[in-house]
């Protein structure tokens, strides 16, 4: 895969001299959204200019490891004004990992006070909802850390990918390809992995500080929502688990502990499509996975006001939990009579 050269050399000439640059990735940071911004972030900074990284709210627990992620700005946090302060003098915002300003919630009330700075946009999502500047926008891209990576081989050379940038950009590649497994993987995506590989990271290091550094809690709240809040319906083929705000409460959660719930229904026999419905202060948050030519993107933008990835995408309900469960489940069937369960 290559990056059209036209933009390219449009990104070229907006970073031509040195620019007050913030960087931007959306609510419930993930490895691919946190991976792109500290990597992005790293040749920038080594360029000259002046760079600051700020996400919504606290990224999980197990990315503490990542190198430099301590940097990053938490606007929840930020009792400092650190991020208005960034946002307000930007030259150039770039937003990484996101194809809407709603996925930067209370966030995206201060990007809209800066009229001035030019807005990038680095994504691998469908169908983007904002006017950029510049858009590098690759629905088929794997991972935004993936893009990223063509990126800076691009306008920089591969040399320049530094071993804390290799490693950040490395755990994006992992997690949003489900350990390299989902159909988005393409030999160029292989291909990148060797250059950064060639970093002399440590590939099982890694593997096991994002996937074998849970808590107790997440161990035990896993066995809980499997055992209990799982419903299987039409006909084994699709399921549905559902936590709630006290449920949550008492198996000690953190941030991150849910993640990859939603998966493992996908491992059963004959399952299509799987959904988590987690409660949170005012609302409900909804996980949507499925196989092969089952496309919850459209599932969720139809019925939960969100989007992503044909086989993977999110949403919000503002209904209770009852009234989500029993909507979910209408739906389901009327998607179902639509041909797109087939």
């Amino acid at each position: 895969m290559q990056i059209e050269k036209s933009k390219i050399e449009e990104l070229r000439g907006l970073l031509a001299t040195p620019q007050r640059i913030v960087i931007l990735a959306h609510t419930n940071p993930d490895g691919d959204a946190v991976g792109s911004s500290l990597a992005w972030a790293e040749i920038l900074k080594s360029e000259g200019h002046d760079v600051t990284c700020i996400v919504p709210n606290r990224f999980p627990y197990y990315l503490d490891f990542m190198p430099h992620c301590q940097s990053m700005v938490i606007y929840k946090n930020d009792s400092e004004g650190a991020a208005s302060k960034a946002v307000k003098g930007a030259d150039i915002i770039f937003c990484l990992d996101f194809h809407t300003m709603s996925r930067l919630d209370g966030l995206s009330d201060l990007i809209d006070e800066n009229q001035h700075a030019k807005r990038v946009l680095i994504d691998h999502h469908l169908d983007p909802m904002e006017d950029f500047d510049l858009m590098l926008s690759y629905p088929k891209a794997s991972s935004t850390c993936y893009l990223v990576s063509l990126i800076v081989e691009q306008l920089y050379g591969a040399e320049r990918i530094t071993r804390d940038m290799a490693e950040n950009l490395f755990v994006g590649m992992m997690t949003d390809t489900g350990n390299f497994a989902f159909s988005s993987v393409t030999p160029d995506v292989f291909r990148m992995v060797s250059v950064l590989a060639s970093k002399e990271i440590s590939i099982p290091d890694i593997h096991n500080n994002v996937y074998n550094s849970f808590t107790e809690g997440r161990a035990r709240l896993f066995g809980y929502v499997i055992n209990r809040k799982m419903k299987i319906f039409h006909n084994g083929t699709v399921a549905h688990m559902s936590l709630t705000a006290d449920e949550l409460k008492r198996f000690w959660f953190q941030q991150g502990d849910s993640e990859g719930f939603v998966n493992y229904p996908l491992t059963i026999k004959k399952m299509k499509m799987s959904a988590i419905f987690t409660e949170h202060s005012d609302f409900i948050r909804v996980s949507l996975r499925s196989r092969g030519d089952i496309d919850v993107n459209i599932f969720a933008q139809r019925y939960f006001n969100g989007g992503g990835h044909k086989n993977a995408a999110g949403g919000k309900s503002f209904m209770t939990m009852d009234e989500t469960l029993k909507f979910f489940e209408e739906k389901v069937k009327e998607y179902a009579a639509e041909g797109m369960l087939k």
